[in-house]
């Protein structure tokens, strides 16, 4: 098994408020109950707790509690402030969720977000992205740093400019909350791991053969889900066997995950399922399981895109998945840069806790994910079946 590359201690668990989530419950008759329960019951001891923590080991802070007074709004509404954007790739449903809950806290707080910028997972069109919204001289960049380290330099620039820092889920190497940036807001990636472990033991009866399609990155959140996915499995279900792993580096996440798949399920054609570390790479799994005719394959994944909410809508492949709250974090970090504009205290590490998904709350858990209602591809996919 690939060497995990951040090691956390799930013992260490924050307490988070988690409003209007209900547990999956399904089961299928291929499971064991006693297993099932089991997962039911792990599942139910996460609810409302944090189990990651900040890229230099900080402790998560509530998104729920960053909020702004009625006052603070007025004062920040008349300060004409200006913000940019800078993602790290863009185009997918998690992406454009958090940028509207970014545009919709800067409008609310009277900020112009003056630019938006798609590095399509390149490093160095990042850094060029990063000097471009530099000239344009915000008071606010929200970003997500796709290498720690290639970037680093370009974020301590606009840093020393004056430009207030908020970051996505990565934080540049070398930069201190509090002093180079402000913050660090994130989903609980340990936790989806942790929960997508749970729903795709459960959809097997504790015991089967896997394979697993990794992030092969330096990225901190991708790397807390496997752990969080793989350790979950050594400590919990020891008869189910993690067989092969693959590493996919992108762009083409959805492709090289097909290829990843493809290449698994021909040497071991007996394979029970695949973990797959975001929704994109998971529809390439799908991909290759149709194409060898093995719509059979149990399939768990992290993040609640369109093409898997459809998927496990229909009960096809897609058993259950960690899903993020990219909305309410773009709130959150649009809030975090309003209040250090301020002068306010802000927490290094601020986390949303990880939502459970499978068949039986896939619709709920997309009003959840989004604030609106599924898409009609994703209610007219549901079955009870």
């Amino acid at each position: 098994m690939r060497e995990a590359i951040v090691t956390l201690a799930a013992g260490s668990a924050v307490a988070l408020a988690l409003s209007g989530c209900t547990m999956p419950s399904s089961t299928t008759s291929e499971e064991d109950p006693g297993v099932s329960e089991q997962a039911d019951q792990a599942l139910a001891d996460l609810e409302g707790t944090v189990l990651s923590t900040g890229p230099n080991g900080e402790e998560a802070s509530p998104a729920a509690d960053v909020e702004l007074t009625d006052d603070q709004i007025v004062e920040v509404q008349d300060m004409d402030l200006t913000a940019a954007i800078v993602m790290h790739y863009g185009g997918n449903d998690w992406a454009t969720a958090q940028v509207d809950g970014l545009r919709s806290e800067f409008e609310l707080l009277g900020i112009e977000v003056i630019a938006e910028t798609d590095a399509d997972f390149k490093p160095d069109k990042q850094v060029s992205d990063l000097e471009t919204v530099l000239s344009t001289k915000p008071d606010i960049i929200v970003s997500l740093p796709i290498d720690p380290v290639a970037s680093s330099q370009a974020y301590q620039a606009a840093s020393d400019a004056g430009v207030t820092l908020v970051f996505m889920d990565n934080a540049p190497a070398d930069m201190q909350a509090g002093t180079d940036y402000v913050s660090v807001v994130s989903a609980d990636n340990y936790g989806n791991g942790v929960v997508s472990a749970h729903l795709l033991a459960k959809s097997l009866g504790g015991s089967g053969t896997i394979g697993v399609i990794f992030h092969e990155a330096d990225f901190f959140v991708t790397q807390q889900r496997y752990d969080g996915f793989t350790t979950t499995l050594q400590d919990e279900y020891s008869d189910i066997e993690l067989v092969e792993e693959t590493g996919i580096a992108g762009p083409d996440f959805a492709g090289d995950a097909q290829e990843a798949a493809s290449a698994m399920l021909t040497q071991n054609p007996d394979l029970d399922a695949i973990w797959a570390v975001w929704d994109v790479p998971a529809e390439g799994v799908m991909a290759a399981a149709r194409e060898a005719g093995r719509t059979d394959l149990k399939i768990a994944t992290e993040d609640l895109g369109t093409n898997v909410a459809i998927a496990l809508a229909e009960n096809e492949m897609i058993v259950g998945l960690g899903a993020q709250l990219p909305f309410d974090q773009g709130v959150a970090e649009a809030r975090l840069g309003a209040l250090s504009l301020l002068g306010e205290d802000t927490p290094p590490y601020v986390a949303v806790n990880a939502l459970p998904v499978d068949h039986d709350n896939v619709l709920e858990a997309w009003t959840q994910v989004y604030g609106s209602d599924p898409p009609a591809a994703v209610t007219d996919s549901y079955t009870d079946d």
